[in-house]
């Protein structure tokens, strides 16, 4: 990213990610790649994949494939023997993964099933959200008419959100408020329909899906799973793929489970596209699943596409066209500074931030980057005290004005001085960046490609 962002630019499925990453370690430092070292390899890429709930036959055939193509094939021109394994370790976790699939942004109807207990009320929120952040009006039916507390959930999202909820307390009949919230909603692009859940796939939950389904005729049914069923979770997406034919599924609660892995490569195995994984309990945390992007991060390569991503949704558009225009320029004031750490704080939270950096640049420690977000915190209420002819020109910050500063945001002169250092630090980082040529040059046609434009700068 830029400026300050360069400077500080989930672990999903943490100790899978952290025992992939100590298998390519080992490649990355290995003097040379012989038959010992790829057998070593192979096994702990076993030991990480069955930890990790993946189905033990499924992990003897990839790692048998992996040591195959590793003693067999060549390595493509231009890459040596370490970089030609790592690159076969990716491709083959790519494969066991299956394929995702994105929704599309387009006018729809979204039919949502799954079992009780599975989040499907809150994924629902998370999709409208998703829908919505990208400029299509969104309203939501209650159509699970079975869980006395479905409709206020439902409600309470719809409120969150400021789109319109339509449903009937006390109306025992799904399809009946799918069809009335159809003909109320009929002005909305997307309309996001629940539906009742049960505790397993009783013949009467698939009847009054299929009933639901041939009221609302929807563009999409989607499957909402629990990702810590593990293994299981292929046996629901079977299941209900048989019944009413999904076409994709949402896995939730995959920011921590250490049977994720066994949950993606089961519903994989089912060939039902994984569209979204859950990622934690806020409306904000919902990722579009990408086996390739997943796997780099897994194995530590990084996705900074998806950072790229993420900075472009926490600055609008006009903001990072200005700021960049600044820094580009030669110029990087406090102002810049501080709208960059707003623009970080939008990202989220910092370690699933650091986990799409590739391996190298991730070494910061849980209770460093604990430290790191604390700093931020503090360093955003310093310059709040701040005057709009400091944070413009901090070069005349001097010893009364940091005293000031200190007493009117509650910190000490020792903590301004300590941001005033950082402010320097960035600022020489960035001057380094534009006094070399080549850099410069890559910077502005990525930015141009981008879609901001500098004219003759």
């Amino acid at each position: 990213m830029l400026g300050w962002l360069q400077v500080l630019i989930k672990m999903v499925l943490e100790s899978l990610g952290e025992a992939l990453k100590g298998a390519i370690r080992k490649i990355a430092r290995a003097s040379y790649v012989d038959k010992d070292l790829v057998k070593e390899v192979v096994r702990d890429l076993q030991r990480a994949l069955i930890r990790a709930d993946v189905n033990v036959n499924l992990v003897f055939r990839l790692t048998k494939e992996v040591e195959r193509r590793a003693l067999e094939e060549k390595p493509p021109p231009g890459m040596n023997a370490r970089e030609h394994v790592i690159r076969i370790i990716y491709e083959e976790i790519v494969k066991v993964l299956g394929r995702g699939r994105t929704l599309e942004i387009k006018p729809q109807r979204i039919l949502f099933v799954g079992l009780y207990g599975q989040g499907k009320t809150t994924t629902i929120g998370k999709v409208a959200k998703y829908f919505q952040k990208r400029g299509l009006k969104v309203a939501l039916i209650a159509g699970d008419t079975h869980r006395p507390a479905a409709y206020d959930q439902i409600l309470q999202i719809g409120q969150q959100l400021s789109v319109p909820v339509y449903g009937r307390r006390g109306e025992i009949k799904a399809p009946k408020i799918v069809r009335e919230g159809l003909i109320e909603l009929k002005d909305y692009d997307v309309i996001l329909i629940d539906s009742a859940g049960r505790h397993s796939l009783e013949k009467e939950l698939i009847e009054e899906i299929k009933r639901m389904a041939r009221v609302a005729r929807p563009d999409e049914i989607v499957l909402v799973l629990d990702a810590t069923m593990g293994q299981q979770a292929g046996e629901q997406a079977k299941a209900f793929h048989d019944a009413v034919g999904i076409t994709g599924v949402i896995l939730t609660k995959m920011d921590g489970s250490a049977k994720g892995g066994g949950a993606l490569s089961a519903v994989a195995e089912t060939g039902a596209p994984i569209l979204f994984i859950g990622t934690g309990e806020h409306l904000d945390d919902l990722e579009v699943f990408d086996p390739t992007r997943f796997v780099s991060r897994l194995l530590g390569m990084g996705d900074l596409q998806s950072l790229l991503e993420k900075a472009e949704e926490a600055m609008s558009e006009v903001d990072m066209e200005k700021t960049v225009k600044h820094i580009m320029s030669g110029k990087f004031t406090l102002k810049d500074m501080y709208n960059q750490m707003e623009a970080l704080t939008r990202m989220g939270p910092l370690s699933k931030i650091f986990s799409m950096l590739p391996m190298g640049m991730q070494r910061l420690s849980k209770e460093e980057i604990e430290s790191m977000r604390e700093k931020l915190r503090k360093f955003k209420v310093i310059m709040d005290s701040m005057t709009e002819e400091e944070l413009e020109n901090p070069r005349i910050i001097k010893h009364s004005r940091i005293i000031r500063i200190a007493r009117g945001s509650g910190t000490t002169p020792s903590d301004v001085r300590e941001l005033l250092k950082q402010y320097k630090t960035s600022r020489r980082a960035i001057k380094g960046v534009l006094s070399n040529r080549k850099l410069r040059r890559q910077l502005m046609r990525h930015l141009k490609e981008g879609g901001l434009d500098f004219g003759t700068m």
